[in-house]
């Protein structure tokens, strides 16, 4: 079965695939109004969501399907002790695919481990988000008419930013790609994602300090929320905090053709002023997850029952340690601990890709 958990989970060919079939969506909605009928989508979320659960409910809705679940973990069955995996078995039982976001990392995972139908991670604390990544991807696509060759700098929050970390994971894949990463020391790319990814995947990356010494180049800007609670030092954060804010007189120095985007929410970080430039893509980009998730939800259960579309082979690893990570789902609920061994050696934890640590 077809889960998506991972970018990687669909190999390139399904990306684009399902990109090419948003597309037809959105030129063709009429063809595609029934296609779910009588299907049923579940969405669980188990932390706050705007955009991604209301996205996924007017997917299912405009494919003509039904949707159930529940927007707050404490109206269900979890806040009498009900683990994430009989959750899974149980709304399994009432519906034809589950989205499920969570805050504990590898939640997605453990879920798709026993779920009867398809499973959809729509973000797994600061681990993973691949819906948003295709949302992404059709952005690009849709803005500048190819996702290979592109330069792409990516702003503010890199260290916990599950969007960007699961942009660049599918961005390796594509042709001639390069990353420019945009952070304070505080907030840089996780060491995983430069050396598992980019180096492992031949993308050209390099990090700098400010907006301004590489916006003439970049095709893409993705803006991420500097976050003032992953500081220590408050002096520290008023510091950076203003060299990571989008304006007009940073746009002035952009290419007459690129794109902003933003995963969204904002709070600072893109004034404004910049909503009425052209090149300011963040709000398209949230109309272009609704049909993302639309020609997903219709792959997934099309893919369902065909072995020719299963989940990629990733061998597990044998380890004496334990993972590092007290946010991960096997160091909060009672799941089978599952490792990973990188190329260059190190054991990884298979559910949020955290360091194994001796015991």
């Amino acid at each position: 079965m077809k889960h998506l958990i991972d970018p990687t989970d669909l190999s390139k060919a399904e990306t684009d695939e399902i990109v090419a079939l948003a597309e037809d969506i959105i030129a063709h909605r009429e063809k595609y109004q029934d296609l779910c009928a009588h299907r049923k989508l579940a969405t669980l979320f188990y932390e706050p969501s705007t955009r991604t659960r209301l996205s996924f409910t007017s997917a299912m809705m405009e494919l003509g399907g039904n949707v159930l679940g529940f927007s707050d973990a404490r109206n269900s069955s979890v806040s009498k002790g009900e683990t994430v995996q009989d959750t899974v078995r149980v709304v399994g039982c009432f519906a034809d695919v589950i989205a499920m976001r969570h805050y504990i990392e590898g939640a997605p995972l453990a879920a798709s481990l026993v779920s009867p139908v398809p499973i959809i991670n729509a973000g797994d604390g600061s681990h993973s988000h691949p819906t948003q990544t295709l949302t992404d991807l059709l952005t690009i696509k849709r803005e500048l008419g190819s996702i290979d060759g592109i330069t792409i700098g990516f702003c503010g929050d890199l260290r916990f930013g599950r969007t960007v970390h699961s942009l660049i994971k599918a961005l390796a894949r594509y042709e001639d790609i390069k990353v420019v990463l945009i952070a304070p020391d505080e907030l840089r790319l996780p060491d995983y994602i430069k050396q598992d990814v980019c180096e492992k995947m031949g993308v050209s990356y390099r990090e700098v300090r400010t907006i301004e010494e590489v916006m003439p180049e970049l095709d893409v800007l993705y803006m991420t929320r500097v976050q003032k609670e992953r500081f220590l030092d408050e002096d520290e954060f008023d510091r950076v905090k203003d060299s990571f804010v989008l304006d007009s007189a940073r746009m002035a120095l952009a290419k007459e053709h690129m794109a902003v985007l933003h995963p969204l929410p904002r709070v600072n970080e893109i004034l404004q002023e910049v909503d009425a430039d052209p090149r300011a893509a963040y709000f398209r980009q949230v109309e272009n997850g609704k049909f993302v998730r639309m020609a997903l939800i219709s792959k997934l259960l099309e893919w369902k029952d065909d072995p020719s579309h299963g989940m990629p082979e990733r061998p597990l690893a044998q380890s004496a340690g334990r993972c590092s990570n007290p946010k991960c789902i096997c160091n909060c609920e009672n799941v089978e601990p599952r490792f990973r061994r990188t190329d260059e050696g190190m054991v990884r934890c298979a559910y949020c890709d955290a360091k194994i640590s001796a015991n």
